[in-house]
């Protein structure tokens, strides 16, 4: 089975593809402003290097979220698209197991944490004791400190943190779980499409795959434009 996996959830974008679960390309690049227009290039390009057509594709995959809303409309758009054309199906993955997919077979609880802004975190907990990441606390947002005390109702044992929110969090962490609190380093603190593309090989494996109109992003809170226009309600109604 030919897989085409992308993730553009956050700063850094990536395109993977895949032959079941043997990776055969992938390309990482920074998510900026012209995300939108270079996906469909940069995919294009990575399929003439491999030899393969997007007829070839057998199943389409990306992050759904949670993470950038701009990033995760344009990967999803991008699938939906590709899935659509083709008449084959297509995956979502999670942002956060993507991240928690870079410590296969771990030992420790893992705990991917993604800056959400607004000083919240979104956050999940995982089994990292096989393959692929089991959820112990599935994916939410809220404030660190809400996080720890939730994290540390469930379990007692030290915890890897990965991600960009581990990183700007990291004293809150540590001063809260002190030694238990172990942060990954840097290059392990973003996801790649290549695991997505094991992730989504397994979801299909599995029956759960969809049409392209029923892959939808996981945004977990109101985008920017949501809050607004819930502002304007509110002070509509006190007028």
């Amino acid at each position: 089975m030919h897989i085409l996996s992308i993730d553009s959830s956050t700063h850094l974008a990536s395109i993977a593809l895949a032959i079941d679960d043997v990776i055969i390309a992938e390309i990482l690049f920074r998510a900026e402003k012209s995300l939108s227009a270079r996906l469909l290039p940069e995919i294009e390009r990575m399929l003439a290097s491999s030899g393969l057509t997007v007829g070839e594709i057998d199943l389409f995959a990306c992050a759904v979220g949670p993470g950038s809303f701009t990033g995760v409309r344009a990967g999803v758009a991008t699938i939906q698209g590709l899935s659509l054309a083709t008449g084959k199906p297509c995956v979502g993955f999670s942002t956060l197991a993507l991240v928690a997919m870079n410590f296969p077979m771990a030992t420790l609880p893992l705990c991917p944490l993604l800056d959400a802004r607004k000083n919240e975190v979104y956050a999940a907990l995982s089994d990292g004791s096989s393959l692929l990441p089991l959820p112990v606390i599935a994916d939410c947002v809220m404030e660190p400190e809400a996080f720890l005390d939730r994290l540390s109702a469930v379990t007692d044992k030290p915890v890897i943190f990965a991600g960009d929110g581990a990183d700007r969090y990291h004293e809150v962490i540590a001063g809260r779980l002190g030694g238990q609190a172990l942060f990954a380093p840097p290059f392990l603190n973003v996801g790649h499409a290549a695991n997505g593309a094991l992730l989504a090989l397994h979801a299909h494996r599995n029956g759960r795959y969809l049409e392209p109109d029923r892959l939808l992003p996981v945004y977990l809170r109101p985008s920017e434009v949501e809050y607004a226009k819930m502002d304007r309600q509110k002070k509509a109604q006190q007028v």
